[in-house]
C-alpha cells in the first residue's frame, strides 16, 4: 500500500466529526417596547409596561429593574406585559433578555411623565349639505397614537405630528386626539 492509502483510514473520523460540528448561537435577544410609546407615562405614575423579546431560537428569561417577568421560555417569540409604577418625574428601567444560549442583551428604557395633551390643529373644514370633510394635524412633545373625529378612530401614522382627514355628518365634528402617555385633548369643529 502507498503511504497515502494508509493515511485515509486515520483522516476519515476526523473528516466525519467535522460535519458534526454544533451551530454556535450568536444571535442575540431583541427587547421590543410597545407601550409606553415614546417613553412618555401619565401623570399618575402607574403604567403598563408592555413588548416582546424575539430570538431566532428561544427566550429563556426577562428582567426588569432586576424582577424577572412571567414570559413563556421556549418560544422565538416572548411577550410581556408588566404594571409597574414610576418614582419621581423621569426614571430609566433596565430590561435583560437571555435565550437558550446565554446570550444577553440589556435595554436600558428612560421613561418621563408627560402631563401635556396633544395640540389639534383643523387646517381645512368644508361643509357640503349635512357632509362635513375636515383635515388637521395634530402634534405632541412625544408621539400621537390615536385620532378620533365622532367617535370613529381614524388611521393614522403615531409620531410626534401626524396629519389625519375623516369625513362626518351633521352640524360640527367632534375630534380626539391622544398621546402614547394617555393624555387626551378634545375639539369641536365647526
Amino acid at each position: 500500500m502507498t503511504p497515502r492509502l494508509l493515511r485515509l483510514p486515520l483522516l476519515l473520523p476526523a473528516l466525519l466529526l467535522a460535519g458534526c460540528a454544533r451551530e454556535v448561537d450568536q444571535f442575540k435577544p431583541h427587547i421590543i417596547i410597545i407601550r409606553p410609546a415614546g417613553g412618555a407615562v401619565s401623570a399618575n405614575k402607574t403604567f403598563t409596561l408592555e413588548g416582546y423579546v424575539l430570538d431566532d431560537r428561544a427566550v429563556a428569561q426577562l428582567t426588569v429593574q432586576g424582577e424577572r417577568v412571567p414570559i413563556k421560555a421556549g418560544r422565538k417569540i416572548a411577550p410581556f406585559t408588566v404594571q409597574t409604577s414610576i418614582k419621581g418625574d423621569q426614571t430609566t428601567y433596565t430590561l435583560i433578555a437571555l435565550d437558550t444560549s446565554g446570550n444577553k442583551t440589556t435595554l436600558e428604557l428612560p421613561l418621563r411623565i408627560d402631563s401635556t395633551p396633544p395640540v389639534i390643529s383643523v387646517t381645512k373644514l368644508e361643509r357640503e349639505g349635512k357632509t362635513i370633510r375636515i383635515s388637521g394635524v395634530v402634534t405632541d412633545n412625544s408621539s400621537v397614537t390615536q385620532v378620533s373625529v365622532d367617535g370613529s378612530v381614524l388611521s393614522i401614522v403615531p409620531g410626534s405630528s401626524t396629519e389625519f382627514y375623516a369625513e362626518t355628518t351633521g352640524q360640527y365634528a367632534d375630534i380626539q386626539a391622544k398621546d402614547g402617555a394617555g393624555n387626551v385633548a378634545k375639539l369641536r369643529a365647526q
